[in-house]
């Protein structure tokens, strides 16, 4: 009697574990924006080795090819985020090649740092397509095939400065928020056809990104790096920077059927730096 409690509490445990364990993402297409580094390429790399049919997007085919050689992407596509035309030609051909996309996880490089005085308003045009516009126009070509489906997830990675403005990123603390009111919205428009929609505010993962904000810091105040880097990281409950990998299991994880009632959120990864509730 006892044994035979034993095997079905075990047999319990281990279906639990694998229920857990496996995120549901096996098969599941996967469209990553800005994938050829940085956290884009950890999160692909993350969804792939969850199984996910990965297309990974970037303007620099040479990188494209490396990254998904590297982390087993399904498909590279060249694709510059600032075009309308560019976004639509490569949501196409992964919808060709690979079928509709269940997984879009919106991504681009850092618009540039300054302050008012130093961003010019050429600056501030180029980066509103690059930052803003090019998750609308990627989320609405890819909508119609999860409404489709009545499955999808959008993640979309934004910033810790959506609530702690970062000094010295002035169109980051401006548009990342836009992004992120965006997301709010969208999220409960869509929500009736079972899509997901967050966003993932990153705070100091280390990534070539923030090694050349670090750099550039310590290049205008004439300080050492090294003392830089060690006040920054002072700044971290944990008092470190964290790592792509660890970014990149978030991701995954808003990408699977494990957050099944998450949608409209947005999730820190920054090793508790930011001080709001």
């Amino acid at each position: 009697m006892f044994l035979a409690f034993m095997r079905t509490a075990l047999l319990k445990t281990l279906y639990f574990m694998k229920y857990l364990m496996d995120l549901g993402l096996s098969g599941k297409v996967a469209l990553v924006a800005a994938a050829s580094q940085g956290l884009g390429m950890a999160s692909a790399r993350a969804i792939a080795a969850e199984g996910g049919r990965v297309a990974i997007l970037s303007r620099r085919q040479d990188e494209l090819d490396r990254v998904a050689a590297e982390i087993g992407a399904a498909m590279t596509v060249a694709c510059d985020l600032s075009k309308a035309e560019s976004i639509a030609s490569a949501v196409a051909k992964v919808n060709d090649k690979l079928g509709g996309i269940s997984i879009l996880v919106n991504n681009c490089g850092g618009p540039p740092p300054g302050t008012f005085d130093s961003i010019t308003e050429e600056q501030w045009m180029s980066s509103f397509e690059q930052v803003f516009l090019s998750a609308l126009r990627l989320t609405r070509a890819a909508l119609p095939s999860m409404r489709a489906a009545k499955w999808g997830r959008i993640v979309n990675i934004v910033s810790s400065s959506v609530e702690q403005p970062i000094p010295g990123l002035i169109i980051s603390n401006a548009f990342r928020p836009a992004l992120a009111g965006w997301a709010k919205t969208l999220a409960s428009e869509v929500a009736g056809d079972n899509i997901l929609v967050s966003c993932v505010a990153p705070g100091r993962i280390l990534t070539a990104r923030t090694a050349s904000l670090d750099q550039a810091t310590a290049d205008k105040t004439g300080r050492p790096l090294d003392d830089i880097r060690k006040e920054r990281v002072a700044a971290v409950p944990l008092k470190r920077y964290g790592t792509p990998e660890e970014f990149g299991a978030t991701v995954a994880y808003l990408a699977s059927e494990r957050a099944s009632y998450l949608t409209g959120s947005v999730i820190r990864v920054d090793g508790g730096a930011v001080a709001a509730i």
